[in-house]
Parts: structure tokens; sequence; C-alpha cells
């Protein structure tokens, strides 16, 4: 369960999560287990993986009998197809020594259009009580409308690219209405936004480091946020943002920083792999 001193949010099948974590994107294997530790023993109560990734084994070693970290770990591009998810369902959780609590399909891959077949794996998984949460990434809203209407199962969660300066209103605004939690994943636009005047000016006002500004926006807008770090001082700086709130001024300046260009990774309808 998630830990009472931090941040949840309700998932809409009944369950919460933390509304703050830990992201080991690119993290090396090798490090994995000591960096989550160090960020369990700072009090970070939900960590973000992925079978691409290649560092469930560390998550698993540092999390192994902790229940009260939250796990989620995702599909992977080469495994789509109902039988096909249910096998690396089972191979991520032999690696996580768990289940995870929150699996996610990482990319619809339109272009090879077998998403619905691992979405109905994931139905199947979560209705056996072999996983509590079930959800998406990347998914455009085509691929939401499509995977709800195709087996009546709304996704706990879309994780998509959301930083300031690419705001995602328009798909935000969807998930508001079919009960969907957005997560945020390139949280801090990859370190760009942070020498930006207007967050910088915040940081200042408030007495806080410039990504505490921006995870702090991310978490007044009611997003889940996962910033990824492998340095100590850093997965202590982050966590410093759940100790003070933006100010409705603050959060109107951070929104004029959206652009329609703002996009740093893969668009969903268009990648290739």
């Amino acid at each position: 369960m998630p830990d009472p001193t931090q941040p949840v949010v309700a998932l809409n099948d009944g369950s919460s999560m933390p509304q703050f974590g830990l992201g080991v994107f690119q993290t090396p294997p090798e490090t994995t287990a000591e960096i989550v530790r160090q960020a369990v023993a700072l009090g970070y109560r939900a960590v973000d993986t992925a079978s691409m990734y290649r560092n469930e084994e560390g998550v698993g070693e540092a999390l192994e009998g902790r229940t009260d970290v939250v796990v989620t770990t995702k599909l992977d591009n080469g495994d789509h197809g109902f039988d096909e998810t249910l096998r690396a369902f089972e191979a991520s959780a032999r690696r996580l020594r768990r289940a995870p609590d929150l699996y996610l399909i990482h990319w619809p891959r339109p272009r090879v259009d077998r998403y619905v077949d691992s979405w109905k794996a994931f139905v199947r998984l979560q209705r056996e009580r072999r996983v509590r949460s079930i959800g998406v990434s990347n998914f455009n809203r085509d691929h939401l409308e499509r995977i709800i209407g195709e087996t009546g199962v709304t996704p706990a969660v879309n994780q998509i690219e959301l930083h300031p300066r690419f705001q995602q209103q328009v798909l935000r605004a969807f998930h508001v209405e079919r009960g969907i939690k957005t997560e945020s994943w390139s949280p801090l636009g990859r370190g760009a936004l942070l020498g930006d005047p207007v967050i910088v000016s915040i940081a200042t006002k408030q007495g806080k480091t410039p990504a505490q500004v921006v995870i702090r926006w991310h978490l007044d807008s009611d997003l889940i946020v996962i910033p990824k770090s492998v340095h100590s001082d850093r997965l202590r700086e982050n966590i410093g943002a759940l100790d003070f709130r933006l100010d409705d001024d603050e959060m109107r300046r951070i929104r004029t920083l959206d652009s329609p260009d703002g996009r740093i990774g893969p668009n969903p309808a268009t990648a290739t792999f």
C-alpha cells in the first residue's frame, strides 16, 4: 500500500498509487539496485521500470520483501499479441521477484496493430487477479478509444511525454472525461526547462530549485510524475518537491510555456519501432 506520507491518486479500478516516484529509464542495470535502495531510503514509494529498460532485475533485488513500494513495469514492443503478452508478464514478474502493481503497454505500435490483443491479455491478467492495475503508455486518443471500445475496460493510467513545454492539454482532457490518470514521462523536458526564465524566477521566489518547481507543477496539475536520476543529491532534490505548493499565478505562468512544437520524444502515431 502507498505510504501515507506520500501524495496518492485514486485509480478507476478502486486502487491507488503514489503520485510521485522514481523512473529508472536509462539507469544502468548494474547500478539499478543501489539507486532504488537509495531512493526508498529517502522516502520514494513508487518505482517505474520496463522490460525494455533491461533493469527489472535490479528493481526486484532492491525491493524484495518491500510491500510498501508500488512497482510499475511495461510490456516490451516485441511482445505484442495475446499469448506473447501473457508470457512476457510472467517473465517480468520473475525478474522483479513479484507481480507488478501496475502493468502498462509501453507503445501502441499501430503499424504492427496488435495492441488490442495485448490489451485483451491485460484484461485477463487483471480479472485473474495476477496484477492489480493495468494501463498503457504513449497511447493517443484513437488508440484509447479502440481498446476501450473492443474490451469495455478503460486503462487506469496513460503514461505520456509531458512537461511544461509539451502539456498535452487535449489528451489530458480526454483522460479526465474517461477517468484515466495521466502520468508524465520526461517530466523535466530532459533538463532543457531548468534554465527557462519563468521557471528560474519561480524557483527563486519559492526558495526551491528549478527541478523542484517543475516537479511541483506536475503534482499540482494532478499528474503522476516519475523523474529519473542516478545521483543521490538529485534523488534528494527531486523528493524535496513534496513539501511546497505553487500558487495560481505561478501555475498560470508555467502554462504559458506550452508549445505545439514542444515534443522531444517519438510521436506514437508515427514511431516505427
